[in-house]
């Protein structure tokens, strides 16, 4: 199967643009201690679906050294004291913030949370050097999607102002391999 990676980036704050208010009320609020269960439960809940399976095999110190590194962040989306979403963030080097992951919780999608959540972790990745005085201040964030991912996920990215700066088709480790895994063994893809 050809699958088409994008790479996009912002390479300035006066790059970002906000996403529509929520329809409902909706907290995004840093997850403060790592957490290697919480931030799995996240990654399976949110990419089961979209073929997210590089870090399924990890152990639990795995995560821990994942979420453990100096710039590493995670920002989650709740409705009703339900979480909805998540965006991480990396440091790659510096200046330089990844959104490792985005994204959201079956039952979020096409609620109108997507653009606001995208917003506040681009936001918090402009920001991040504030958080961390270990790291100089982002110059440049960047993500990447795949035509594995939501069908809006790039139009968000772009909605969103991060742009299109290369694009390449079966990069290894995105191609399809087999059935979705589905936010949990055995659970499938969504009808």
């Amino acid at each position: 199967m050809d699958v088409t990676t994008w790479y996009l980036e912002q390479t300035s704050p006066d790059d970002l643009r906000p996403g529509r208010p929520p329809a409902e009320p909706s907290e995004v609020v840093r997850a403060g201690v790592p957490s290697p269960e919480f931030s799995r439960f996240l990654y399976t809940a949110v990419g089961g679906d979209w073929q997210w399976t590089t870090r399924l095999p990890w152990t639990w110190r795995e995560w821990m050294d994942w979420l453990g590194r100096a710039g590493t962040e995670t920002w989650v989306a709740w409705v009703r004291g339900t979480p909805a979403g998540f965006v991480e963030l990396g440091a790659t080097g510096p200046g330089e913030v990844e959104i490792t992951c985005f994204g959201l919780l079956p039952y979020a999608i096409g609620r109108g949370l997507g653009g606001h959540l995208l917003h506040m972790g681009a936001s918090r990745a402009w920001d991040l050097a504030e958080r961390w005085s270990s790291l100089e201040p982002t110059r440049r964030v960047h993500v990447h999607t795949c035509s594995l991912d939501g069908p809006a996920a790039l139009a968000n990215y772009k909605a969103r102002g991060f742009r299109v700066y290369d694009e390449r088709l079966n990069v290894p480790g995105d191609e399809d391999e087999g059935a979705t895994p589905g936010p949990w063994p055995g659970a499938g893809p969504r009808a």
